[in-house]
Order: C-alpha cells, then structure tokens, then sequence
C-alpha cells in the first residue's frame, strides 16, 4: 500500500489524539527547568514534522516520559536536560547499529516492561494529584472533577476526542477567569530557538540522571511497543525496530543542540492518533505546524498561554494518562509475572534509579523462576 499525505477532517481531528499526554509534560519541563519556551516548541514541532514526512503515517513523537517525571520532579537544569538527551541518543544508537537492541528485545521479559510502565504510570500519577489538580483551589478541584466525569463520558467515543473536549472546557474557564485575549495578541513576535552544544559535564549528569531510568522505558514501549502497535494498524507495512530506535537516535541527536526537549515514539501516540481518524502521516504534520506555530510567534507570551491549559485540566489529563500505563499490566496472565511485574513498578517508582534496578531486578527474579520450574 503506498501511503498518501491526507489533510482532511479526520487527519486533523486525529491530530489532537496524543495532546493530552504530550502538552502537560513539556508545559511541566518548561516550567520545571526553566527552559526557552520558543526553542522547546520548535524543536518539537520540527521533529513531528520529520517523523511524518519519514514514515507517512500516524507515528507521532512525543516526550520521553520517565526524563519528563524526573525533570519535573526534581527541578533539573536545562543543561543536564539537554545532555541527558545526547546521551539518550548515543546510547540507542549504538544498541540499534550494533544489533543489541534486537538481542535485548528478545532477553527482557514482557512482565519487566510492563512493571516499569506501570511503575512510571505511578510516578506521573503521584505528580499529577500532587502538584497539579489543587493549583486553583476549591475552583481547581471543581474544574478537575468536571475534567475527569467529561473523560469518563467521551473516552469510548472514538469521533470526538475526550482530551479536546476537556481542553476546550479549560480555555472556557482561562478566558473567563484568567486570560485577557488582548494579553496573547498584543505578545505576538517572532522568536527562533537558541543554539546549544552540552558540555562532557552535561552529558555524564544527564546519563546518571536521565539515561538510566530512561533506556529500559523506551525499549519497552518506545520501541518494543510501538513496533507492535504499527503491526497492528498498518500490517501492510511493517516497521522493523531497527528503523525506530535510529529515528529515535536521530532526533534526540538534534533536537538537544536546539533547546529541544528528549523524545520518543509512542505506542500510546500513535493508537490516539489512529483512534481519532488519523490513517496517514498528514495528522502528524498538522501537530508539529501547531507547536511549531506556539513556538514562532507565541513564545514570548509562552505564561499567558499556559494558563489557556489550567493545570487542573493537565492534572487530570496527566492522570489519565498514568492510568493507561498502569492498567497495561493487566495483561499478565502468569501469577509469578504479575508478582515480579508489581515488584518492578514499585522499585521504579519509589527508588533512586529505580527504573534501572527494577530492570535488572526483574530480570534477574525473572530467569531464578525459569531455571526453577
């Protein structure tokens, strides 16, 4: 089948398909680590943009989740940041040149991944009940309990997605209460991102704190997943996971160097997309001209925006999101999976590097079990 760009309704309606996840996680880095908003929203944008234009279809980029709950978390640097996102890149290059991220795929056992998913769901959870859903009081509350009932309400109907919906009831409640529409016209000015090369300092810090917790993450669902995904939707044109983990490589090799945040693929994306219309890689153009529109013009008023998304409404959205991931577990047939994938996710969750030992963890209980049995 040769895949088309379509720009129709149901290209740009499946556009909005993975907003809900992407939008708290890069207003949290920007905020968190005091990023240049311009330089995060055309660096994400342009990489959506590469993406379609690569694979043609609905395979959207999103932010690297587990770097995005530590960032926020513990109020990281940009620079770290940035060279966290080099050294992501460096590593899933030479696992996908060398092969050994095919090897890895067939060694890691599916209930290890699914524990640091749901491991890395609990994290984003506890960040969003935390710090988001009680930002504006008794009104934030409200607002939040409205936001989910609405999610509640809309998630089972696939022509109208339930995060747009919320969204829209967000910028009602912003112009009613907290943005001024002649605040956003008068800031509107041409703003383009800000070089930066990470020192050998920023990329060591970044492996420690990023890299690590990072890696067993996107091979299970950057990568593992998302291949799937593909497999599911477009059997007509597989996707081999070599190709994946060297766009992974390739953006996350230019988009540090731009102010750009580290990023993914996404199983999670790419189904949003689909769910919502999306069939070709126009939906994944028509995302990446937005952020790169925000990022262009609006990122000098890049505070007056963000209150057009209260957190309330990202709160619930982000804990949604955590929810899916959690509920990924639910898979696991096998009592001894289920055990060491609970395991998995609370190390990942409550630990220092708990990805990482989760990982090794798991794998280790994993083959103790097999040479038992």
């Amino acid at each position: 089948m040769k895949y088309k760009f379509r720009f129709n309704r149901n290209e740009v309606a499946g556009a909005f398909g993975d907003i809900g996840t992407d939008f708290p996680l890069i207003v949290g880095m920007v905020l968190a680590a005091g990023l240049d908003a311009a330089s995060v929203l055309v660096m994400y944008g342009l990489m959506q943009i590469m993406t379609g234009l690569i694979y043609q279809r609905p395979m959207p980029v999103q932010p690297l989740k587990a770097v995005a709950a530590i960032v926020i978390t513990q109020k990281l640097t940009g620079p770290t940041l940035y060279g966290g996102g080099l050294a992501i890149a460096l590593i899933m290059l030479l696992l996908t040149l060398t092969g050994s991220l095919e090897w890895l795929a067939r060694n890691v056992p599916k209930c290890v991944v699914r524990g640091i998913q749901a491991g890395l769901g609990m994290s984003l959870a506890l960040l969003a009940l935390k710090d988001y859903v009680g930002r504006d009081g008794v009104n934030g509350y409200f607002l939040a309990a409205a936001s989910f009932l609405l999610i509640l309400w809309l998630l089972p109907n696939k022509r109208f997605p339930a995060a747009l919906a919320v969204i829209g009831l967000g910028f009602v409640y912003a112009f009613i209460f907290k943005v001024h529409l002649l605040d956003i016209k008068t800031g509107i000015a041409f703003h383009s991102p800000i070089f930066y090369v990470p020192t050998s300092r920023d990329i060591l810090s970044g492996f420690l704190l990023l890299a690590i917790p990072q890696i067993p993450l996107s091979l299970g669902n950057s990568i593992l997943a998302t291949s799937q995904v593909n497999q599911d939707l477009f059997p007509q044109k597989p996707l081999s996971i070599r190709k994946i983990g060297f766009t992974y490589s390739l953006m996350n090799c230019i988009s540090p160097l731009f102010g750009g945040v580290p990023v993914c693929h996404g199983s999670g994306g790419m189904m949003g997309h689909y769910t919502f219309g999306a069939r070709t890689g126009g939906s994944i153009l028509i995302y990446g001209a937005m952020y790169l529109f925000f990022g262009l013009f609006l990122s000098q008023v890049f505070s007056t925006v963000i209150k057009c998304f209260p957190m309330p409404i990202l709160g619930i959205i982000l804990f949604v999101e955590a929810l899916a991931l959690m509920t990924l577990i639910k898979d696991l047939d096998n009592k001894k999976d289920l055990w060491i994938a609970m395991m998995v996710a609370l190390m990942s969750c409550a630990l220092p590097n708990g990805f990482f030992i989760g990982l090794v963890a798991g794998v280790f209980v994993h083959r103790l079990n097999f040479y038992r049995e």
